[in-house]
Parts: C-alpha cells; structure tokens; sequence
C-alpha cells in the first residue's frame, strides 16, 4: 500500500491574519477544503508542541496534531491525513497505531501514519519526555513501526521490541483498508533510509536535487539489500514555496516575508516563481527520483494560493482528480 502523499499541503504555522483562538479551527478547515478542491493528495500537521526554530517564535501557538488531523478528517471528504511527523518519543508506539486508526476510521480510510526519531531537545524536556541518544531513539522508532504493521493487520499480535512490547492487542475495529500506510520521514542515509526500506511505504526528504538525487540512490541501495522493490515506496520531499501569479509577485512575497522576519535559510529552502517556474522546478525534483512533493505556503491563509499552487501542481504529480 504506497502512501497516498504525491501532492502535500504541509501547514508547520498557526498563527494567520486576522485570526483568533476562537476562528482558529474555522481557518485550517477552510484551507484544507481548498487544498482538497485544487487537487492536493494529503495535508500534513507537525508533530511539536513548540512552535520550532525556523518556522516562528517559540511561543507562537501549537495545536495537538492527531487531534487536528480528526478534527479536519470529519470536515474533509477525500484528502488524506498525516502527521509529518510524529515524534517517536511522545506516545506509546501502541497508543499512536490505535490514534491513527481512528482518524481512519472517522475519514473513512484517508489516515497515514507518519512518524520519525524526533529531534527538537527542547519540548521533550519542556513537557517532561525523554530524550535518549539518537540510537535509542532509532530502536525505538523500529519498535513502533513493527507495532504498528502489526496492529494494522493482525487480529491480535504479539510484537517483542527492544523498548516497547504487545501481547495478544486489540486494534478493533481494524482500518478500513485492511492496512494503514506507513511514512517514515527524515534523510539519515544509514538509519533512516535503512528502516524505509525495510518497513515504510512512504519516505519525506529534504534537500537539494542533487541531495535528493543521492538519497535516491541510497535508498535504492537499502531496497536491494531486504529484496524490496523500490516502487513500492512512495518518495517525496520536503519542502517551501513562494508561488505568485506571476514572477513579479512571487519575489514580492518573498521581499514581505524576509521583511516579517522569516529566516533567510528558510526563504532559501524554497521554490520560488510563477505557475510555469514553480511547475518546472517541481519537475526536476521528479525527474532526481521523487514520486510527489510536499510545501507549506508562508501565507497558507490565502486561499487563492492555496487554490493555485494545487492547480498549478496537481497536473505535474498527477493527482487531479
């Protein structure tokens, strides 16, 4: 089951214009129903609990965010749902497989589980988590992508773990497709793209095309290794854009927010140009091996370009419906 994520709207802020606590969820469910209208495959939420370096002030709101994906799930008919993603120490590996299955359940099938080693030190000891060595961490990121297959499509399994255990779990009622697909997000070529190989149905990378180009190539690497076939793994990459209807204005936007105090490495990280550069910038991320993209907008309030980003890239991904 290759994760449904070729065209993702990533929405990391929560904080938008004209926008109060009270209005918040009114917002996210009017992006998201035009992100499903324009042609996006799947929306994604952060899993942090701080708002992170890059994206805003460590004290710029942060919603729950398995509780927002079942919240848009019962406002949305057929865009999938993702955290991108969890982090692995925040739950129980057993609790995160039986969350995500509801969203399934409340979506009717539209649920990917997305999950990670996590990294961001700083909310683990804020709310109290711990925050072992990455080593540990990557088992335990194992132990919950086992789990998880598991509790997906076994009647009651028994998964032994180096830190986390099931014994004869109940996960009714079962997910709707027989099956959840799995996202495993981050760029560690001997860790991350190993276990991508091994257990996911969907990757999320970062980089540049050359970067991308490499990854590809390692995890193609990994996939010989287990006897797995490449195709199988839905390849996507991280990502920002700054998309205007024309060059003009999509340098003026770039010009407002590095003026709003956005982080130049951010700015950098992005796409940049009219609905012709944009597509094309796209389709050399494509052509390095990716199978789709993920973006978040920096004015994702917006509706018209949330609506003209999905248009522009749904032809070029291939998910207009």
């Amino acid at each position: 089951m290759r994760a449904p994520i070729q065209l993702d709207l990533h929405m990391p802020n929560f904080n938008h214009p004209d926008t109060t606590p009270e209005t918040l969820f009114d917002k996210l469910t009017d992006i998201a129903r035009t992100a499903e209208d324009a042609g996006f495959s799947s929306i994604s939420v952060m899993d942090h609990l701080h708002q992170i370096p890059g994206v805003g002030p460590r004290t710029n709101w942060m919603l729950e965010g398995n509780a927002v994906l079942a919240a848009l799930a019962a406002r949305t008919e057929r865009i999938a749902l993702t955290l991108l993603v969890s982090g692995v120490m925040y739950r129980n590996p057993a609790l995160l497989a039986k969350i995500t299955t509801t969203i399934d359940i409340i979506s009717g099938g539209r649920a990917i589980y997305g999950v990670g080693a996590g990294w961001f030190e700083e909310e683990h000891n804020a709310y109290g988590f711990p925050f072992p060595p990455l080593k540990e961490r990557f088992e335990r990121l194992e132990d919950s992508l086992r789990i998880a297959r598991a509790m997906f499509t076994e009647e009651e399994p028994t998964v032994e773990g180096r830190h986390h255990s099931v014994r004869d779990i109940l996960n009714n009622p079962r997910p709707i497709r027989g099956d959840i697909p799995i996202l495993v997000g981050g760029s560690g070529e001997r860790k991350t793209l190993r276990l991508v190989a091994r257990y996911a149905d969907g990757c999320n990378v970062f980089g540049d095309v050359e970067k991308v180009k490499h990854l590809m190539s390692v995890l193609e690497g990994h996939c010989e290794t287990v006897g797995r076939d490449m195709g199988e793994i839905t390849k996507t990459r991280n990502g920002v854009m700054w998309i205007g209807r024309t060059h003009e204005e999509a340098q003026a936007r770039v010009k407002a927010a590095r003026e709003a105090g956005v982080p130049q490495e951010r700015i950098d990280w992005g796409l940049v140009g009219g609905p012709d550069e944009i597509a094309e910038q796209v389709q050399t991320f494509l052509d390095a091996g990716l199978d789709g993209v993920t973006f978040s907008l920096y004015d994702v309030h917006d509706l018209e370009k949330v609506a003209l980003a999905g248009e522009t890239l749904s032809a070029v991904v291939g998910t207009r419906r």
